[in-house]
């Protein structure tokens, strides 16, 4: 049986028995994103020295928090906008902490790159990948125009072309702002009945992010915890986060890209491969870990899990909450199934980032490669 069957049959299984067996075992894509919310539908919607860790945005927290206000106002005025809206870019803003990509910024990253080495971070991703159903994808090669002919023009040209037909939250993948919300409300406020058409987001899709580039930062964790792999379940808190920073001698800023690294990747294609409980639970950032990452503003959080988070959650009955935490209350990006296994064999801590992902308009997530250079 094929690994996208087993986990079909394991999410009709789940669907069949009810939200009682739901909350026992939070069932998830494998390498997709969270189960629908028919799984979990009775859920609520799951340091260093902080002087230190904030050094480069000490001098402008003052103004950020005042601009913030104001612009929160603004961007709460919005009927229904719950009372935690706050974005410091505006009622317009479309890329939230994306803005903080600068000029400035990506020539310090650049910096970062001694060696050249490039780490691709994403997946290989087929029509055998696991992903919660009904996640699916398929691919058909053909020849145009070219089955009773020799081709294009006198000289013969001919070539091969590619349909794609799936979901695009598959895989190693980004979350953007319009994909996790509090209660049908999103990055601003947003009213889902107002922005999530069928056809396409109008607006946070992913068409109107440029990229992602920047100084990127691997914690690994199941060094932290002192195992081969982080046991599932197992949430980072802040005071976990601070300590492997400080153990790891680096510094985690405003507008890092971070990734954290639990060597979860090997129940894919590991020695042992387990993908059954690779997609049943999965260590992850806890909810003060998430709090203090939006805390010090960063631009992005990954992890090398199918939902970046812990589950399941810390508090019963929580689904996701560190998604609401880091997406519609700061406007942070999520990165999920980032394969750090080579990053953290070669001792790497701080590289330059850089992710250029399809600017499908409308598109809440995406399918991404993103390349880690030092």
């Amino acid at each position: 049986m094929d690994l996208s069957t087993r986990y079909a049959l394991v999410g009709l299984a789940m669907l069949i028995a009810g939200p009682a067996a739901a909350q026992q075992t939070e069932p998830a894509a494998a390498t997709g994103s969270e189960p629908p919310a028919a799984v979990a539908s009775d859920a609520a919607p799951d340091q260093m020295d902080a002087g230190t860790a904030t050094s480069e945005a000490g001098d402008s927290t003052a103004a950020d928090s005042a601009t913030a206000d104001a612009a929160g106002a603004e961007a709460g005025a919005s009927a229904g906008a719950p009372e935690w809206v706050k974005t410091p870019w505006g009622s317009d803003d479309q890329i939230g902490s994306a803005n903080l990509m600068t000029p400035e910024s990506v020539k310090a990253a650049a910096e970062l790159v001694t060696e050249g080495k490039v780490y691709s971070l994403g997946l290989v991703i087929g029509t055998d990948t696991p992903a919660f159903p009904p996640r699916s994808l398929s691919l058909t090669v053909l020849q145009p125009g070219q089955a009773d002919n020799s081709g294009l023009g006198a000289n013969a040209f001919t070539y091969n072309d590619d349909i794609f037909m799936g979901w695009l939250g598959i895989g190693s993948q980004i979350d953007g702002l319009g994909h996790a919300g509090i209660d049908h409300h999103y990055y601003k406020g947003l009213a889902g009945s107002d922005f999530a058409n069928p056809a396409g987001l109008t607006e946070l899709g992913l068409d109107h992010l440029k990229g992602l580039v920047g100084r990127g930062v691997v914690l690994d964790m199941a060094k932290h915890f002192g195992v081969d792999m982080v046991e599932e379940g197992t949430a980072y808190t802040e005071e976990d986060i601070k300590a492997a920073a400080e153990a790891q001698g680096v510094e985690l800023r405003k507008g890092d890209v971070v990734l954290f690294h639990s060597n979860w990747m090997e129940l894919l294609d590991g020695d042992t491969p387990d993908p059954a409980r690779f997609g049943a639970a999965e260590p992850g950032v806890g909810v003060s870990g998430g709090e203090y990452l939006a805390e010090l503003g960063v631009m992005a959080v990954g992890a090398d899990t199918w939902g970046m988070e812990a589950v399941p959650a810390e508090t019963e009955g929580d689904a996701f909450r560190v998604h609401q935490i880091l997406q519609p209350e700061n406007g942070i990006y999520i990165l999920e199934n980032m394969d750090t296994r080579e990053l953290v064999a070669d001792g790497v801590s701080e590289f330059l980032f850089v992710l250029g992902q399809t600017r499908l308009k409308g598109a809440v997530q995406m399918m991404i490669n993103p390349i880690a250079i030092r």
